[in-house]
């Protein structure tokens, strides 16, 4: 048991989706900038085993860490404020932990023992999160119990939590609960009972909260704290207003003029100092306060919901930090780009990103978004599915392979340019089998690629199952088509370029789960570089 680390338990009510994420990683990016050392968790009360089955419509993005792990996408909000690398110890589900205690039943652990709820499965989730606390040397953990207090699933991990309170001290421990103002009727009345409602659920699990994070559309009244300090026994001070915003990376430095990371400071006995705040606030500041704006297009599958590509998102917006602009995101279904004219999708965009994604729906109007911007030579950048897609068209619109395809897609295909990996064509299981995690990828020297990175060996994520298909790699060569990345021991394609182009990229890594705020990935700083210099022109 890791006793040196303090420990931060943030909860939530009224509804999910409420910012439990960002609180998390804010206040690790508060405790960052004072020098202490923090590591997040997030603990998901569903039965999956992992994200990695899900679907993007119902839980957004799968976060992929360097180890390989399918993670809820706040992982992702963490390695971005926090700065860390996280792993596969970094994120657990309800069908982990009780997958564990079974195995361990069956192996004969519990020595006979009926095995219960408590303490059995408690002491799982405990073990977990100390474990997690000692492996890292973390001064502070935050652990983030998902779904919504008075939900069927949450109790295990609220009475684990419970529990280590009184093992570790409540010097060592501090509960924060995140909550929803409600603004009611005509007028928009501010409703504080949801809140109160909230919290007296989670005090009847045992856990009376030491902060209130209120998520409102307008600031808070005096009145209201006072009102929420009392029924809610929370000292006023500990009442902190979390108005919507636009720009979520401002977050921490609304949380610190409230005085937030003090109040922690003080709960849990850490060492005064003073925070480093300066290259954040240059950072937002850039964000408020651009010198010009660029168009974007996004060309997906799961446009329905932006969180299906939240990682994208947030890796154009560090890209417009490195260049000082706004970066405008149009959305674009690629459903309908099928049917439609693609002039009138794109022209009010200086450049276009077809993401990744599975199965066939939608995926002829990738091709054509990919033709258009290869053909009028608007900047590209194709990630995942986006890389393969673009190997598709441009067998069938430069190499004249009419009915060149994804055997994913057409299995019978004369022309299959993109294949199954070798060490996928047995595979049966669907959830944490395919190409996971960080592998390294060598650059062609004189290529864009290595001018953007700057070194010859890098070390991406991956999540896929199909690959460019080697037999062609000569057809492609001849005819202008770069493999400017490809395995150490050549034997994958990594990343295609096309020299007679202002920028044309793809990869079949996803650069933008190591993007940050403050280390915009450098193919999102060169792709937006290149769309704003395709603006100047236009």
């Amino acid at each position: 048991m890791a006793r040196r680390t303090k420990y931060i338990f943030v909860t939530g009510g009224v509804v999910s989706s409420i910012g439990k994420g960002i609180t998390t990683a804010s206040i690790g990016r508060m405790l960052v900038s004072r020098g202490f050392k923090v590591t997040p968790l997030k603990i998901d009360p569903y039965i999956n085993k992992d994200a990695g089955t899900m679907n993007p419509y119902q839980h957004g993005e799968v976060y992929v860490t360097d180890d390989g792990a399918e993670t809820d996408l706040d992982l992702g909000h963490y390695e971005r404020f926090i700065g860390v690398n996280l792993t596969s110890a970094s994120n657990f589900t309800t069908g982990s932990v009780y997958g564990a205690v079974i195995a361990k039943e069956r192996r004969g652990e519990y020595l006979g023992n009926t095995v219960q709820l408590i303490p059995h499965i408690t002491d799982e989730i405990k073990s977990r999160i100390y474990k997690l606390a000692e492996d890292s040397g973390a001064h502070v953990m935050i652990v983030e119990i998902g779904g919504t207090i008075g939900d069927y699933e949450t109790p295990p991990f609220t009475e684990a939590i419970r529990q280590m309170r009184l093992e570790v001290g409540r010097e060592n421990t501090l509960f924060v609960h995140v909550s929803l103002i409600a603004y009611v009727g005509p007028w928009g009345e501010t409703k504080t009972k949801p809140t109160q409602h909230s919290v007296k659920a989670l005090m009847e699990l045992g856990i009376q909260p030491d902060i209130l994070i209120c998520r409102s559309k307008s600031a808070l009244t005096e009145e209201h704290k006072r009102k929420l300090s009392l029924f809610c026994s929370v000292p006023k001070e500990a009442v902190i207003e979390a108005r919507d915003t636009k720009n979520i990376y401002e977050i921490p430095l609304t949380f610190e003029k409230q005085g937030l990371a003090d109040l922690i400071i003080d709960r849990l006995a850490l060492p005064d100092c003073s925070p480093d705040t300066k290259e954040w606030e240059e950072m937002v500041s850039k964000l408020k306060k651009p010198n010009g704006e660029v168009s974007i297009a996004i060309v997906g599958k799961y446009t329905q919901n932006g969180d299906a590509y939240l990682s994208i998102t947030e890796a154009l917006k560090h890209g417009g930090i490195a260049n000082n602009v706004e970066v405008n995101i149009k959305w674009i279904e690629s459903d309908h780009l099928e049917e439609g004219d693609e002039f009138k999708y794109f022209n009010d965009v200086h450049g276009i990103v077809v993401p990744g994604g599975f199965g066939y729906r939608g995926i002829e109007g990738k091709i054509k978004a990919i033709r258009f911007a290869r053909e009028n030579k608007v900047p590209f950048l194709g990630l995942c599915l986006g890389m393969q897609c673009a190997v598709i068209e441009f067998a069938r619109n430069v190499l004249g392979f009419e009915r060149a395809n994804s055997i994913e897609f057409d299995p019978d295909t004369p022309y299959p340019v993109i294949t199954i990996m070798e060490e996928q064509k047995k595979v049966e299981d669907m959830g944490g089998t395919m190409r996971l995690g960080a592998y390294p990828c060598k650059l062609e020297k004189d290529s864009v690629a290595f001018k953007e990175y700057g070194t010859e060996i890098i070390s991406e994520r991956h999540r896929h199952r199909f690959e460019f298909n080697n037999e062609y790699r000569e057809q492609f060569i001849s005819h202008g088509l770069r493999l400017s990345g490809l395995s150490p021991d050549d034997q994958l394609v990594e990343m295609i370029e096309i020299d007679d182009h202002p920028w044309f990229v793809a990869t079949q890594f996803h650069p933008e789960f190591k993007s940050k705020p403050l280390q915009p990935h450098p193919l999102f700083s060169g792709f937006v570089s290149a769309v704003l210099k395709h603006t100047q022109a236009k």
